[in-house]
């Protein structure tokens, strides 16, 4: 038995821990507001809101309900379409109707839950946020521009609310931007048992901990499977410093990555990189230890923590070892943990000064897209000098690659065009791509040169590159 609050309903839902969201709201529950479209958290006509108790409150975050196990969900509250207004249109919707942002009407109960999920978590309640929030939402019919209308109208609404957190939720309510059912939430989700789930290291469950892939590879297979859900376990979350390096729980949000400020003072390119990755629908429940176990070799957040020397600690049980990320990984979708053990974080040493790094991606898309070939480069330099080079790539192996000839080669080496000319050869006999829905071989190959190349434009714009043979 699965309890938790939808909208202001208490509800025990009786369903396998690996039945999703979408399908429990639209067929036990009969919430038919929350649309099914992709079924792969691309469209965002199924969002939700998932508040999730803490010290600090209830804290909200938009998620795909279509790739939402309930099972994550026991004593949480989760936001439909239906529990956003009280008496007529809500201020949101309101501002979808004149600027005329909706017209089959199938994504707007996604936009407008997107848009509220803005007013819960925006640190700044600008535009470029809101925009940001409804990222993972798809509308055929508009063309868009109606919709930042209205994203732009719903802004305007906001001078007068304080974006500081503590005080937040009562003035949206008494705004009328939400309903005040919401003010009563903390409370209520005290009163639900807490779960007496089976601790993460028991038994050969499948491990869930964003599930935004999982569910979409293997949705059929999990419904009835014995699973374990690493995200809802704290001890597996937070970013903090621990002497020269940064130490990042295994089932933190990738969006949490990018407004933490310790992570934005070191690394200061990562807001702009993880906005390439995906939509903050997905990176909301997205997790980087995830990222890392799919072993996608083309997985993004692998080949930029492979190029920073990134460090993995593992349990099994009280048992603890740690694992180099550029030996982690075997063959396709092959790595170096037991069916018992875990990810608990991933260890990133803190660069030195005068380290330089840079990622590189080619998609279909420029934004929520998989990449063809992605890069990144991290380099220190000391009087023009590379003292210590570290190179990744994917899609040009069966795995994220660790580039270790051409970073070995790197390093040592000055920084002149000529080191550019020679580094292309150099990477070229070290990979093995092939032809798939991507891209022929010989793209990739040329694709990954090119990609190369930018590094060095991007890090050295005064270095005069000139023509290449890329």
């Amino acid at each position: 038995m699965l309890e938790f609050f939808v909208n202001r309903e208490r509800v025990a839902v009786v369903a396998p821990p690996g039945a999703v969201l979408l399908d429990v709201l639209r067929g036990e529950l009969g919430l038919k507001g929350t649309k099914e479209g992709c079924r792969e958290g691309d469209c965002g006509a199924c969002s939700v809101l998932i508040g999730e108790r803490t010290k600090r409150g209830v804290v909200y975050s938009s998620a795909a309900s279509c790739l939402l196990p309930v099972g994550s969900l026991h004593g949480q509250h989760i936001v439909t379409i239906e529990g956003l207004t009280e008496t007529g249109l809500s201020p949101i919707q309101q501002a979808i109707v004149d600027e005329g942002a909706t017209q089959c009407g199938f994504c707007t109960p996604g936009i407008v839950v997107a848009l509220a999920g803005f007013l819960l978590t925006s640190e700044s309640f600008s535009v470029a946020d809101a925009e940001a929030a409804v990222e993972g939402n798809i509308c055929r019919c508009t063309g868009y521009a109606s919709i930042r209308r209205a994203t732009q109208r719903l802004v305007t609404q906001l001078a007068d609310v304080d974006a500081d957190q503590s005080t937040r939720l009562e003035q949206l309510v008494g705004g009328g931007l939400l309903p005040s059912y919401f003010l009563d939430i903390p409370k209520s989700l005290d009163a639900i048992d807490p779960e007496h789930a089976p601790s993460p290291d028991a038994g050969p469950a499948v491990r869930v901990s964003g599930g935004t892939d999982l569910f979409v590879q293997q949705a059929d297979q999990l419904v009835d499977g014995e699973l374990r859900f690493l995200g809802n376990d704290e001890s597996l979350k937070g970013i903090e410093r621990i002497d020269d390096t940064v130490v990042i729980g295994a089932a933190t949000p990738v969006e949490s990555l990018l407004h933490d400020p310790l992570v934005q003072d070191l690394f200061p390119k990562w807001p702009d990189l993880l906005r390439l990755v995906s939509s903050t629908l997905i990176r909301n429940r997205a997790t980087l230890a995830g990222n890392i176990v799919n072993a996608s070799p083309i997985g993004d957040l692998s080949i930029l923590l492979l190029a920073l020397d990134a460090q993995l600690t593992i349990r099994s049980g009280g048992c603890l070892r740690h694992a180099a990320l550029d030996v982690f990984y075997h063959g396709y979708k092959q790595f170096d943990l037991k069916s018992e053990e875990i990810i608990e974080n991933v260890i990133i040493p803190i660069p030195a000064t005068g380290s330089l790094t840079n990622f590189e991606k080619v998609s279909r898309r420029e934004h929520l897209d998989i990449a063809s070939v992605n890069t990144a480069l991290s380099v220190t330099v000391e009087a023009g000098i590379i003292t210590r080079a570290r190179v990744a790539a994917g899609g040009v192996a069966p795995v994220p690659l660790f580039m270790k000839q051409s970073s070995d080669w790197l390093s040592g080496q000055p920084v002149s065009p000529a080191t550019v000319t020679d580094l292309l050869s150099v990477a070229d006999a070290e990979i093995a791509p092939i032809s798939d829905v991507r891209g022929s071989e010989t793209y990739k190959r040329r694709l990954l040169r090119r990609l190369l190349v930018a590094h060095f434009v991007e890090l050295f714009p005064e270095l005069e590159i000139g023509e290449l043979p890329v």
